[in-house]
């Protein structure tokens, strides 16, 4: 059962409540190593090949296919566009993020033992960024819908308030607004919270004004709402592995990975809203919330890689569910504006209320199990003039869960994401052809949706192009890669339900330097 924490004023006070989604599931659970320069050249399709650090992340009998002991680290320019589009209005924005994406070393160990079959072992350690949170993106349009229909926010505030008695989401005499949504918090969880804010900003009134009423109508009215959404948000999902790896005889690369996993997410949304209609008591609306997520989990991974002849390779990699705890903390802020001069309550007709609670709201931890994956993989290398790679990845999200399971609210929300949720497959392709010191490299891969609509989220497809150059023991690597995906996002998870469409642009270019120890 999840626990929420509000701090005010060095005051601690806690209260049961759920506040876990399907969004929140499917943002913890998906992603793909961002990897090295020369491992994004082939677009990840390195699972029967090896030889690469990122590539121990994929399948960890990778590191056994090394001959020495080799290190390497990567930066990373991503550049992300985002073209919106929302009741017509369209809006286009790009941002860039630079970020150290991965490093590692491993270390190989010759069996002096000529007699035995076990010819070498590998021991790496390999951090690997699998994925950038880095997005941002504004929809702006005006909604035509009724208030009652959902075309306003208002309706998002009436929906959580509805059926709430009014003493339980409105401040004591003398309270502060900081006190009563703190206390309001504790009592009676985030959903009274919502409806303090949309009661105590105006944009909601009772029917009655009695402590016991719990019907609420719309000060906002109309069918025409100028709105827009801003959505920015940063953060990691890291992993750092801890391999070991053997070759045996002189065709079976076999390995496994124990990793640590760590992320940070923080997420900045708010909405500006504005209606000319007359006789609405409120006519500007501005509504932001933060989320500040972080987490920790344990997964491993078991690997072989079988060269069937001198030139054909196969790889075979298992990824365990990924076990995480996560933590989050929330804050909020509204303000509302009246032009019209309704007269309110207290007489006043024109005015401007802020609600700034300056109180985070911590939730205590949760846990998520995020789902399997299995890998398989096949090569074929041209001597010492290039090779083809394929690798072929299944993932079935609608085995992600919350825990514990036997808990009423986590059953009904796994049940909802096996619902939603389907299984993805992953196919990635990629070449690389050797002119001397030179490596000229290019790849291809798509991922299904694991929607089972394939409209809340599309499939991905991508591309890379790259090229290395090898002098002595050091080689530099350069690689550009662009993948696109469009996804229909919805803003509220009630109230204002309507959809963003965003067609998703994302363009790397991956710098790598590795040597020899």
């Amino acid at each position: 059962m999840k626990k929420i924490i509000f701090v005010f004023v060095g005051i601690l006070s806690m209260s049961t409540l759920y506040s876990q989604s399907t969004n929140d599931a499917l943002r913890y659970s998906n992603g793909e190593i961002i990897g090295s320069a020369r491992f994004k050249a082939l677009s990840g399709a390195f699972g029967a090949l090896g030889g690469d650090l990122s590539a121990v992340n994929i399948n960890p009998a990778s590191s056994a296919v090394f001959t020495n002991s080799y290190a390497s680290f990567s930066i990373n320019n991503m550049d992300s566009n985002n073209e919106t589009n929302y009741f017509g209005g369209r809006n286009s924005i790009s941002d860039s993020d630079f970020s150290l994406n991965q490093a590692g070393g491993v270390f190989v160990f010759r069996n002096t033992n000529e007699n035995s079959k076990w010819k070498k072992f590998s021991f790496s350690i390999a951090y690997d960024n699998t994925k950038n949170y880095h997005d941002t993106w504004t929809a702006a349009g005006t909604n035509n819908k009724d208030v009652n229909a959902g075309g306003s926010i208002a309706k998002f505030f009436l929906n959580n308030a509805n059926g709430l008695r009014l003493d339980e989401i409105s401040a004591f005499a003398g309270e502060s607004y900081s006190e009563a949504y703190s206390e309001i918090g504790s009592f009676y969880g985030e959903q009274n919270q919502q409806a303090f804010l949309g009661y105590t900003s105006y944009i909601i009134e009772s029917e009655t004004g009695d402590d016991a009423d719990t019907n609420y109508f719309s000060n906002v009215v109309g069918n025409s709402f100028d709105q827009q959404y801003n959505y920015t948000s940063t953060g990691y999902n890291g992993k750092l592995a801890f391999n070991i790896g053997a070759q045996y005889g002189d065709n079976i690369y076999l390995g496994l990975n124990l990793n640590s996993h760590f992320l940070n997410f923080e997420r900045f949304t708010s909405i500006n809203e504005s209606n000319d209609t007359s006789g609405a008591v409120v006519n500007d609306i501005y509504f932001e919330n933060i989320l500040n997520t972080n987490g920790s989990g344990f997964s491993f991974q078991l690997g072989s890689i079988i060269k069937v002849t001198d030139n054909l390779r196969l790889g075979l990699a298992y990824d365990s569910p990924t076990w995480m705890t996560i933590e989050e903390e929330t804050t909020q802020f509204i303000q509302t504006n009246s032009r019209d001069g309704i007269p309110l309550e207290d007489g006043s007709t024109f005015f401007s209320e802020t609600i700034n609670p300056q109180v985070v709201n911590i939730f205590a931890p949760y846990k998520l199990q995020t789902p399997a994956k299995i890998t398989g993989s096949l090569a074929y290398v041209f001597g010492t003039n290039g090779l083809l790679s394929f690798d072929y990845s299944r993932k079935d999200y609608s085995n992600t869960k919350f825990k514990p399971t036997s808990d009423a609210y986590y059953s009904q929300l796994n049940s909802e994401i096996n619902n939603i949720f389907t299984t993805a497959n992953t196919y990635k392709f990629g070449g690389e052809y050797k002119i001397k010191q030179l490596s000229l490299r290019a790849g291809y891969r798509f991922e299904e949706s694991p929607y089972k609509d394939e409209n809340t989220i599309g499939d991905l497809t991508g591309y890379s192009l790259g090229l290395g150059y090898r002098f002595g023991n050091t080689s530099l690597d350069l690689t550009f890669d662009q993948a696109e995906q469009s996804r229909n996002q919805q803003i509220f998870n009630t109230g204002l339900v309507d959809r963003v469409n965003i067609d998703n642009t994302n363009s790397n270019i991956t710098l790598s330097l590795g040597f020899q120890l």
